[in-house]
């Protein structure tokens, strides 16, 4: 046991987060395989009770395909539960080494390389990046996760800051470093919690100018935007003019795991640098072989993504016509700004208990302070009457609870 005063500390911390409404609980649920979106809740209280889950990453259901999941059951049974060790360690297996390649495939690149999650391959190659490459500049949009602004901070490079999605402010930036000096423009191709999605060409075009590497994040677009769901690079027809691609396979493709794609040279040089590659246990096999098997239903399969972009417009609209206050945004991001962490806590309870509905509150650090909101997701597999009675069950909590309605 800790010493009272080592414990004074940590409940003070404790209760500052909980004094500013900032406290999070783990809502305790079960996913239902073969009933996505829907789950059971496990409660102190009452009785278990069936819910619909409005703010799910595995947008498209992947985590429950049958083709993923029987790709997993064979290896599971054939190859067993773990990797046995770190990639270099034994940890290397041919589903690793193919799930690379078609990850590469994927994004029109030489080489790729997995890691543990996508938070891994940010902080990882980011802070590799400005060790390897000398007098390295990094210029990083003020939205950008916490993941890449951790890689930066870890890496120890000179930053530069642009402000949001601002072309001038970049330019102004890039003009100040000079052509000649090395320098690296990182960003987010979909910004998961305003849901606004960057200017990918004009970024390219001034990196091209300025003589700088580009870093893309698509954790929040790889498998729903592009003709093969290589995201928002490829439906704008940039892949070529992106250096390096981050990923994630935990969102759209349902599994876990990060990802890095880019020129072979590169790519190797993280994997023979990177302390976040070298120094930790690969996936497991079975995990490897259900997301080759996501990645290429997805790069044959259109049906999924275009659902989901359909119930997503659909819902932007009743919100709208709701005067529901919706964060405006042209991607599959559904946030509504309710602006205090108490009352997005009350309605995101009240959603829960009275309508069995889940959607988890979003409050600092992930936003800002006073931008607190829902941030739901629709799937394919919402229906006309989930979709009803989500906005519905809103209506009446903003009603109830008299929280400011759009203008």
């Amino acid at each position: 046991m800790m010493r009272n005063q080592y414990i004074q500390y940590i409940e003070e911390a404790i209760d500052t987060v909980i004094n500013e409404g900032r406290y999070r609980t783990f809502a305790n649920i079960t996913r239902s395989c073969g009933d996505f979106p829907h789950a059971t809740l496990f409660n102190e209280t009452d009785a278990d009770k069936r819910i619909t889950v409005w703010c799910s990453n595995d947008y498209l259901g992947m985590g429950q395909n049958k083709d993923v999941l029987q790709s997993i059951k064979l290896t599971l049974d054939t190859n067993g539960g773990g990797s046995g060790g770190t990639r270099n360690i034994s940890g290397t297996t041919n589903h690793h080494v193919l799930l690379e390649a078609k990850i590469a495939e994927l994004h029109h690149k030489e080489s790729a390389l997995l890691f543990s999650s996508g938070y891994v391959a940010n902080d990882a190659t980011l802070s590799t990046l400005s060790k390897l490459i000398p007098n390295l500049i990094v210029l990083s949009d003020e939205s950008n996760h916490a993941s890449m602004i951790e890689g930066i901070r870890h890496g120890g490079a000179p930053k530069m800051i642009f402000k949001h999605n601002d072309m001038q402010d970049l330019e102004n930036k890039l003009e100040k470093v000079g052509y000649e000096k090395n320098k690296i423009i990182v960003f987010e191709s979909v910004y998961s919690m305003d849901g606004d999605i960057a200017k990918v060409k004009e970024i390219c075009d001034l990196a091209e100018k300025y003589n700088a590497l580009t870093y893309i994040d698509e954790v929040h677009a790889v498998g729903l935007y592009g003709e093969k769901g290589g995201g928002v690079a490829e439906q704008v027809n940039e892949l070529n003019r992106i250096d390096i691609i981050e990923g994630t396979l935990a969102k759209a493709y349902g599994l876990i795991g990060g990802y890095i794609a880019g020129d072979r040279c590169l790519v190797d040089a993280i994997r023979s640098y990177a302390p976040g590659f070298i120094f930790t246990t690969s996936l497991p096999p079975s995990i490897a072989a259900g997301a080759y098997t996501s990645i290429e239903h997805l790069q044959y399969s259109d049906i999924e993504r275009k659902k989901m972009h359909q119930n997503v417009n659909l819902i932007k609209d009743k919100l709208n016509r709701l005067q529901l206050p919706l964060i405006k945004n042209n991607s599959h991001i559904v946030p509504i700004l309710v602006g205090d962490p108490i009352v997005t806590k009350k309605v995101t309870d009240e959603l829960l208990n009275e309508f069995n509905i889940y959607v988890q509150p979003i409050n600092y650090p992930t936003v800002p302070k006073g931008t607190e909101r829902l941030r739901i997701t629709a799937s394919p597999f919402h229906t006309n009457q989930d979709i009803d009675h989500l906005l519905s069950s809103l209506d009446i909590i903003w009603k109830n609870m008299k929280i400011a309605r759009a203008a």
